[in-house]
């Protein structure tokens, strides 16, 4: 439907006086492209606007006149509206200027901010952590008082995906570690002739340090992240919320079965990473050192000292706690989208990795310290 010509926005020049333009029509968001096109055949020289005899005038209208007139270098005395528009014009002539300037970005104080931000959410993530190992040990100290509490078959199901699923990934991981740290240990200890020290560096290191290190990042990898997606799709689902209607708790459901999977299998793990790392140095020594199996095997059972072992297993319940906490507490903490499930996923495998090794310096420097 085409509008009435006399709605349309127009300018008339004053034959009179070429510095005046006279403003006819409808100045609304309906007309917005004609009146920009109004606006632009506005002579240079012009340096008044009569919008007088403007029929309707909106915020857009109004708008549009400011900003040429504050192009053309204007001040407010050179436009003219009429007196039920003057109100309109004031409260937009007040506001139009209220928007913040942007402030200058300088890359050092954004790197600052982004740092300040960084700590203030890790700090989060600890405080976060160190509740839920509270909460958590209380409900488990609660399940030992209550037995009926314990759900055996869940706790059953995850220590066959946690420990039995993972063996033949720990085997092989940890005998081609081993078989590489022999083969690299020989190539420097045969520079001095003391290539058969190849066996005491292979036992002592997978003993204390690489079985319990490499199955827990093995498992921080497999199983952090399931359980943090598991979780997660519960509670993006509303599952969470329907076992708390329900009267259950999450915690005893979710939570503490698979935590005792990782506290039971983790050490079993660790110790067949033990025995699969020892057996890779075996087989390097025999086809690259042309050590016997009797002499390194002799040799294993002269050097290797229990400690060593105690070392390594020790550890292992620890990384269990730290990686079954992280996995659950990150799926819990899902907000409902799969962006989210996605991003705690990342989140718990990064906090799971990194902590492992924090701990495992910590306590390589301990039992140093202690003569261990």
């Amino acid at each position: 439907m085409t509008p009435p010509s006399h709605a349309i926005p127009s300018i008339e020049i004053d034959p009179s006086d070429a510095a005046s333009v006279r403003l006819s029509g409808e100045w609304t968001l309906h007309y917005a492209e004609a009146i920009g096109a109004a606006l632009r055949e506005i002579p240079e020289q012009v340096s008044r606007l009569d919008a007088s005899a403007v029929s309707r005038l909106d915020s857009l209208g109004v708008l549009q006149l400011l900003r040429h007139a504050a192009r053309r270098g204007l001040d407010n005395d050179a436009l003219r509206f009429r007196d039920d528009h003057r109100a309109l014009v004031q409260i937009i002539e007040d506001v139009k200027d209220g928007r913040p300037k942007a402030k200058k970005n300088y890359g050092f104080v954004a790197a600052l901010e982004r740092l300040g931000r960084a700590v203030h959410e890790n700090a989060r993530e600890v405080v976060a952590l160190v509740s839920f190992l509270g909460e958590t040990l209380t409900k488990l100290a609660r399940t030992v008082t209550q037995p009926r509490r314990l759900r055996l078959t869940a706790t059953v199901f995850h220590m066959e995906q946690v420990g039995l699923d993972a063996v033949p990934l720990v085997m092989l991981l940890s005998f081609l570690v081993g078989a590489v740290i022999a083969f690299l240990g020989s190539n420097i200890l045969a520079d001095f002739g003391a290539s058969i020290y190849v066996v005491e560096l292979v036992s002592i290191s997978f003993l204390r340090e690489f079985a319990v290190l490499l199955t827990s990042i093995i498992l921080a990898g497999r199983t952090a992240s399931a359980f943090t997606a598991q979780i997660g799709s519960m509670v993006s689902r509303e599952e969470v919320d329907a076992i708390r209607t329900l009267g259950l708790d999450p915690v005893d459901l979710l939570v503490i079965p698979r935590l005792l999977a990782l506290i039971v299998m983790l050490p079993l793990l660790t110790f067949i990473a033990m025995l699969a790392g020892l057996l890779g140095g075996m087989v390097v020594g025999m086809s690259s050192l042309d050590i016997p199996i009797q002499a390194y095997y002799g040799r294993l059972q002269e050097t290797m000292e229990l400690r060593h072992f105690l070392v390594g297993m020790s550890k292992a319940p620890i990384f269990a706690v730290v990686i079954g906490l992280i996995g659950c507490l990150e799926g819990l903490q899902v907000s409902g989208t799969a962006q989210s499930v996605g991003e705690r996923t990342t989140s718990s495998v990064v906090q799971t990795i990194s902590l492992v090794i924090v701990f495992d310096a910590f306590a390589a420097i301990w039992f140093m310290q202690v003569g261990w």
